[in-house]
């Protein structure tokens, strides 16, 4: 996940991520925001790395976006996928977020924060066994966001998170295979 206060430049993190994986730019307050996006789609497309575009339906179509991510907040409004090919990622914080979620039809949810986060200063983390009870609890696949780093990625290990998503928690030396 992109964020302009602690990364202005994502391309370079995209060019280190591996295909079958990818990036949701936020970026919101960015003045060319639609040329990041096309910058990434054309930096990740052929690499096989998705890019969904943050809570911008518009956008993600006229970038011709692989998808749309919604914040929680979003998912107060009714949404439909913009077109049938497209994903849609949304962001949940609680199960009834992971249940409007998947009444949205979303294709996965990103929960959030499992452990102590940049994000939410001072917010209280989910941690891993709430988040392995409310995970198993949905039909989505559930890909665990919030403080993780090369220390605790492990934890999540049969937690039934399908994958993990960061936005600067991961060092250099992290083995994504692990």
């Amino acid at each position: 996940m992109t964020d302009s206060m602690r990364l202005k430049n994502p391309l370079p993190a995209a060019r280190a991520l591996a295909a079958g994986s990818a990036v949701i730019l936020r970026h919101y307050e960015d003045k060319d925001r639609a040329g990041l996006a096309r910058a990434l789609i054309a930096l990740c497309r052929p690499r096989h790395i998705a890019v969904l575009v943050a809570g911008d339906a518009r956008l993600a179509l006229a970038t011709n976006a692989d998808g749309l991510h919604l914040p929680e907040a979003m998912l107060a409004r009714r949404h439909q996928k913009l077109r049938p090919s497209m994903l849609l990622s949304v962001a949940a914080h609680c199960p009834r977020a992971l249940a409007r979620a998947a009444k949205a039809d979303a294709d996965f949810a990103l929960l959030s924060p499992v452990f102590a986060s940049k994000s939410h200063p001072g917010g209280s983390a989910i941690g891993v066994l709430r988040f392995a009870a409310w995970a198993s609890r949905t039909p989505l696949p559930v890909y665990a966001l919030g403080g993780i780093n090369d220390q605790n990625i492990r934890r999540l290990g049969g937690s039934g998170a399908v994958g993990w998503a960061a936005i600067d928690g991961l060092s250099k030396n992290l083995d994504a295979t692990r």
